[in-house]
């Protein structure tokens, strides 16, 4: 903290996913102690904490010139699903190859496909940390290098951030949250 103060305006980006679509956070269970675990719901869960994140960094931080934001690469393919079989990653338009890491099943965007390469992912990070698009904001969540709009309940889009995921309430309870489980306390 004392580092991004002295930046005289630091931006912090939270790397997020629309798979934070999958999940809120869930305040009574949030290391399902109590429920069943389900891979994809923490997933979900922990993209939306990410997205928080920024939210109440942004807030507490604003005075002090530093701003944050939460990113989706959107579909970029890494090694994330290094431990599904081959099953589970057909599922989502994946297949192993011969080499390391995984091969689209389907076409790149630049063969007019779904999946991104790894510059491309990148480039929202990169966009979030220098344009001057954003300049004075901060606080937002960010998708194919723009702000992301903000979905309505019923949506079924990709393209945009829930309601839950940039709660302010959700993200000071989170905050304090995670300052009681770690121990660690910013002031």
């Amino acid at each position: 903290m004392p580092a991004l103060r002295n930046a005289q305006g630091a931006r912090v980006v939270s790397l997020s996913s629309r798979a934070h679509q999958r999940a809120g956070i869930d305040f009574d269970d949030p290391q399902f102690e109590r429920r069943p675990y389900d891979r994809w719901e923490a997933y979900g869960q922990s993209k939306t904490a990410n997205v928080l994140f920024a939210v109440e960094l942004d807030r507490r931080g604003n005075e002090n010139g530093i701003r944050a934001f939460a990113a989706h690469p959107s579909a970029v393919v890494t090694d994330l699903g290094r431990h599904m079989t081959e099953d589970e990653l057909k599922q989502y338009g994946l297949s192993r190859g011969l080499n390391p890491g995984f091969v689209p099943a389907g076409k790149s965007v630049a063969e007019g496909g779904d999946f991104k390469t790894l510059e491309q992912g990148a480039a929202i990070s990169v966009w979030c940390a220098t344009s001057q698009q954003l300049a004075g904001m901060g606080g937002v969540y960010c998708q194919d290098v723009d702000i992301a709009p903000i979905l309505p309940p019923d949506s079924t889009s990709n393209v945009g951030v829930r309601s839950y995921a940039i709660d302010p309430r959700a993200a000071e309870r989170l905050w304090l949250l995670s300052e009681r489980l770690t121990g660690v306390k910013f002031e």
